[in-house]
């Protein structure tokens, strides 16, 4: 008996992801509807969680 994984959807355009058999926990994924950036926050055999990747702050050398 196999278990499918239900599609995780983007949180702004709820487009469903393909699933991708090498998204690690932390990896940063783009909706290809929308373009918004996902993290990684959890990926096993049942379960695929996804979160808004936080935004990158300026850098001001400090």
């Amino acid at each position: 008996m196999s278990l499918a994984v239900a599609a995780p959807k983007c949180l702004v355009c709820d487009t469903e992801f393909e699933v991708q058999a090498d998204w690690e926990k932390g990896e940063i994924t783009e909706c290809a509807a929308c373009g918004q950036e996902h993290e990684v926050l959890e990926k096993s055999d049942a379960v695929v969680r996804l979160d808004l990747a936080p935004e990158v702050e300026e850098d001001w050398g400090e």
